[in-house]
């Protein structure tokens, strides 16, 4: 008997080559990730107690390159969460303290008259604004009033600031985490449906359990110095958040997430009774966007390069609270949008694989 043996062409080895180191690249860069985020974890219960859920969601916006907005009342660190998370991580940090004289080009940047002293010529210069950094954060951002409140649309959304016609690229990664204050305190705005719609997460600070507020009412009231150690750098991020987009989902989790947006919209013509009756208007098209990206970016935080129904469980509280607008109805029920996402939770099912 002859065996002939056919050599597949040099093109197609290539190409196998490449598949397959892209795959070794991608394991290694999951397991890197894990590792990061245990660093993360480590580095930034030195100074924070108890919050791990919050610094969880707020690595998950980062990986997948979304903003997050952190909400609850003052005296629950906020602002210390997200300068500590600054300081482990190898990326430039700009703090904007938002408040009701704080003006569109305090945010972006103005351009001056300069004089050149050698030939006496003036010109226009472009002074970069604080939001010329891979972490802002937006401390109060409720404090301002929405013209200045938008003067962060375009960069959230696009990586871009113009200033008179001038188009100018932000660093990469750029990361809006911001802090608010309810908004039934005294002196804040609410932010513009549009604006709240670029953020992500709505991630809810609320009060520490008593044995945490014991500790963290210890270490701050004793003498205190603590040493960051800088765990990722800009490019590892930027790394991880491509590695995000490559984890798989299968049509039967897409199709979850798309249910669950969708069910909350009173004109969908499955919506049930509680939401015709509760809210005015639903989540978004990008809420069912970042339900799948937050639910890989979740998925690969624990080291699984797939992407379940219930990684898009755990994240849909803060991907749709404050995707969804409530009526007077449900304020006179006492019912706000946590509760309403609860339920959604509890009746969308699951859709049956390979079924439409």
């Amino acid at each position: 008997m002859i065996f002939s043996f056919i050599l597949p062409p040099s093109a197609f080895i290539l190409e196998i080559m490449v598949v397959e180191s892209e795959v070794l690249r991608d394991e290694e860069l999951l397991d890197k990730l894990v590792v990061a985020r245990e660093n993360v974890m480590r580095e930034v219960r030195k100074v924070i107690i108890g919050q791990d859920a919050a610094v969880e969601q707020v690595l998950i916006s980062l990986f997948v390159g979304g903003h997050s907005i952190l909400t609850g009342v003052p005296g629950l660190a906020k602002t210390l969460l997200v300068r500590t998370l600054a300081s482990v991580l190898d990326l430039s940090f700009k703090r904007i303290q938002f408040t009701p004289d704080l003006m569109p080009a305090d945010i972006t940047g103005t351009e001056i008259i300069e004089e050149d002293r050698s030939t006496g010529r003036r010109s226009m210069e472009f002074i970069r604004g604080p939001v010329f950094a891979n972490i802002i954060l937006a401390d109060e951002i409720n404090r301002t009033p929405p013209k200045t409140q938008a003067a962060l649309l375009e960069a959230m959304q696009e990586g871009n600031v113009t200033v008179q016609g001038t188009t100018y690229t932000l660093p990469r990664p750029f990361f809006v985490l911001a802090t608010q204050n309810p908004l039934e305190m005294e002196g804040t705005y609410p932010l513009p449906e549009a604006q709240l719609d670029r953020f992500m997460f709505m991630i809810k600070i609320g009060y520490l359990p008593e044995e945490d507020e014991v500790a963290v009412v210890k270490a701050t009231t004793s003498p205190q110095k603590v040493e960051f150690e800088q765990v990722i750098s800009a490019d590892e991020i930027l790394a991880f958040q491509q590695l995000v987009r490559k984890v798989p989902a299968s049509d039967t989790v897409t199709r979850y997430a798309v249910r669950l947006a969708a069910t909350s919209r009173p004109s969908f013509e499955h919506a049930p009774d509680y939401i015709k009756r509760w809210v005015t208007w639903g989540a978004s098209l990008r809420a069912s966007q970042f339900l799948i990206l937050a639910g890989k970016a979740r998925a690969i935080l624990y080291g699984r390069y797939n992407v379940s129904c219930d990684d898009v469980r755990q994240v849909a509280p803060s991907v749709l609270r404050h995707r969804i607008l409530l009526n007077f109805q449900a304020e006179s029920e006492r019912i706000d949008s946590d509760a309403v996402v609860k339920r959604l939770i509890e009746t969308v099912p699951e859709p049956k694989s390979g079924l439409k």
